[in-house]
């Protein structure tokens, strides 16, 4: 889809579909990295 998604905005130069490119880019290394957050040690203990 990444792909797709930027051939298009290279073929256009439409910045809305550029702003959808990453998007798409993001969610793809939220999925493949994890958040920030869920990787964060906690500042305090669990009880």
């Amino acid at each position: 889809m990444l792909d797709l998604t930027w051939k298009v905005f290279s073929s256009t130069g439409d910045i809305s579909t550029y702003l959808l490119y990453k998007e798409l880019e993001q969610d793809l290394h939220e999925q493949t990295h994890g958040t920030e957050e869920a990787i964060e040690p906690l500042d305090f203990p669990a009880t």
